[in-house]
This record gives structure tokens, sequence and C-alpha cells, in this order.
């Protein structure tokens, strides 16, 4: 399954820059993207996790140079970093020759090497396009099909699977793989255990203010110690730091940001939770569809989109908070998976404080009515859909 709009933004970025980005999770459908991509431009693959692909680079400016003219593609390119210094030379040179544009493909399964490596070395040179799971927009428009991407999560092979069980099954492999594999190249030594009952533990509390000293104290480690792992899982973009709104509102406002693990189906794979009606008769199951509809609106919504949520210590809060590019004030977000019949005071409270342009309460279902002149009720994929559109 390859996810349209990403490739539309690749397409575009191949226009403008000699090397292009794309970073995601493992399994998010990068190398599908890559090679449907490259099939038309007569594209070169290189699996650089492959000791044959490796050794076809063993010289790597000749290699570039023969196939100038055609687009290089590098997967899993954290395996041989010191490629990028070599790309920054080979980039320079091929633009003194007018070869300026859509020259390499570099993907990755993770922000924190990619950013880091070319951050140093290919600043000017490289555009990134960020891949996120499958978003309602994506999958068929059924109510069905937005529960089971929301039980499933949104990695193509777990959404697509046969069966509940096969799609758990997929995920608990997929954890695994982080665990024992991703985790120690991108980061420091971490023990497997440690970091998959942390991983746990951010899933129990789905949605919830970071509380690190919380955390370690569970652990055993120290707090600093709980944030570098959290900080870990979010540059390998499993786990998102939603930040408090800091408008001027003149409220004591919390300081925390609020934690979610991004994928509702690695929420529902760590709790062990293998089908709709275990999810629903769970404590997490709200907070996992908040998380949901969170990854969903910001996955749809336009670029330098900033997200945070508003919670004041009185108890105003709004869960989403957008700041839209070209829009003087922010979109408020409240998220129920029920349908809404009021709007909560704390809520309404919030709206004083933060003078929204426009709110909304999302819902999982699929009808829109207004709750007052300023609040509208809307479904999930309604609210992507407006967004889609700015």
């Amino acid at each position: 399954m390859i996810q349209r709009r990403a490739e539309e933004a690749v397409e575009q970025a191949l226009r403008r820059q000699a090397a292009v980005g794309v970073i995601g999770p493992r399994q998010v459908g990068k190398t599908t993207l890559a090679i449907a991509l490259g099939r038309d431009r007569e594209a070169v693959y290189l699996d650089l996790e492959s000791r044959p692909d490796r050794a076809r680079l063993s010289e790597p400016e000749l290699f570039f140079r023969q196939n100038e003219d055609r687009l290089v593609i590098l997967d899993e390119i954290h395996r041989t970093p010191e490629l990028f210094q070599v790309l920054r030379g080979v980039i320079d040179e091929g633009r003194r020759r007018g070869k300026r544009f859509g020259r390499f493909l570099i993907l990755g399964s993770a922000a924190i090497d990619l950013l880091r490596q070319s951050g140093e070395t290919l600043a000017g040179r490289i555009e990134y396009v960020r891949l996120s799971a499958l978003d309602v927009l994506e999958v068929p428009q059924t109510l069905d099909d937005q529960t089971r991407l929301w039980v499933r999560g949104g990695f193509p092979d777990s959404f697509l699977a046969a069966s509940d069980a096969d799609s758990l099954a997929l995920r608990l492999s997929f954890i695994r793989t982080y665990l024992e594999r991703d985790v120690p190249q991108f980061g420091p030594r971490i023990p497997a255990e440690t970091l998959e009952r942390l991983w746990t533990m951010l899933a129990h509390n789905q949605g919830t203010l970071l509380n690190a000293s919380r955390l370690a104290a569970g652990l055993s480690v120290t707090a600093p110690t709980v944030t570098s792992y959290v900080d870990l899982l979010a540059d390998l973009l499993l786990v998102r730091r939603l930040a408090p709104f800091h408008g001027n509102t003149g409220k004591r406002l919390v300081k925390s940001p609020k934690v979610y693990v991004r994928d509702s189906g690695l929420v529902h794979a760590l709790l062990g939770l293998g089908d709709f009606n275990e999810i629903v008769g769970h404590p997490v199951a709200g907070l996992s569809w908040e998380g949901f509809v969170v990854e969903n609106l910001l996955a749809t919504a336009p670029e330098r989109t900033k997200a945070s949520f508003y919670r004041t210590s009185a108890g105003a809060e709004i869960d989403l908070v957008l700041e839209l590019p070209g829009h003087r004030r922010p979109w408020a977000i409240e998220v129920k998976r029920g349908a809404p019949e009021k709007i909560e005071r704390g809520f309404r409270s919030a709206q004083e404080d933060v003078q929204p342009e426009r709110s909304w309460i999302v819902h999982a279902g699929e009808d829109r009515y207004p709750l007052s002149a300023e609040v509208e009720a809307i479904g999930l994929r309604d609210l992507a859909a407006e967004l889609q559109k700015l």
C-alpha cells in the first residue's frame, strides 16, 4: 500500500533538491514508496543492510559518478554514516556540472541519525519528507475501516493482515525487532527488558503528563535516565511528546508535556489487547482513541502546523491546539469517542482563554452538527479532510 500524499511530496522535493531524505519508523512503507518512485526513473536501489550492496559502495565516489544520470536510492543509510561526507562532495561536484536535482533518495528508520549526520554535512543539499503510518484518509471510507485502523494501527502490514490475531503477531514482532536490533544501533546500550517496560508503562499512561520521577521509580533508574529513554523513543518516531500551549492567557498552565505512543496498534500490542472488544473494555480505550485522533490530525494538517495542548491548574483543557500557517488564531479540538451532546465546562473555559478561530469536538462517528455558535461536533474523517484542504 503506497501513501499517495507522501509519494507526491517526495516527487516535489526531488525537483527542488539534489538529495531527499524519507524518514519514518521501520515497516511504515518507505522502501515500497521509494521503489515505486524509482521504477519510472530506472533508479539504482541499494539496501545498506545487505553486505553485497554495501560492497558495491567500496569506492562510493566512482559508483556515484558512474550513476550520475540515475536516481540512487540508499536504504537504511544509518548503517554507513560515513557516506554523508561522500555525498556532500558528490553533490557539490555535480552542481558544478549542472546536475542539481533529484540525485539521491535516502531512507532511514528514524530521525535521530539522519538529522544528526546530514545536519553536519548536507545542510542546503537535502530536504526531508516524514512518512507516517496510514491515516483515516488513506483507508476505505467506512467506520468499520476506521475502527480497524484504530485497533490495528497504521503500519500497512498490520492494517492489512488477514485477522486481528495475525495483526497482533506482526506488531509484537515489530516491538521485538526495535528492542533487540534497532535501538542498539541508534542509542546507547539500554537493556531491552528495561526499555520494553518503559514502553509498556507509557502505553498504560497514554496521553497523560510525563512524570519522569514516577516512571523512574517503577524502573529503578533515575528520572534523567527515563527522560533520555523517552527522548530516544521520540527520536525513533515511536513516541510523541505534545508540548503545552504557552499563549498569553495569564493563567497558571501545566508545564509538562503529554506523551503518546504514536501508533494505536502498538499501544494495544504493548498492553496485550488483541481485538476491539478487549480494547473498549480496558481503561486505556479513551486515551488510546485520543492519541489516534491526534496522530491522524497531525498527519493531515499543513506543513509548519504547531501542535500543543492547553491545560490550567483550574481544570480548563483543550486536548489539541493547532496553530496553522497563515491563521492568526488557533483551532481548538476536544476528543471524544461517543457523539457529544454538550460542551464540557473545562473546554468552554479554555475557549475563553485561548480565543480560537474554530472549535471542534471530534468523535468516532460520522455525524456533523453544531453544539453552539462556536463549537461543532464532527467525525474524525471529516475533520482530517478539513485540515487537508488548508
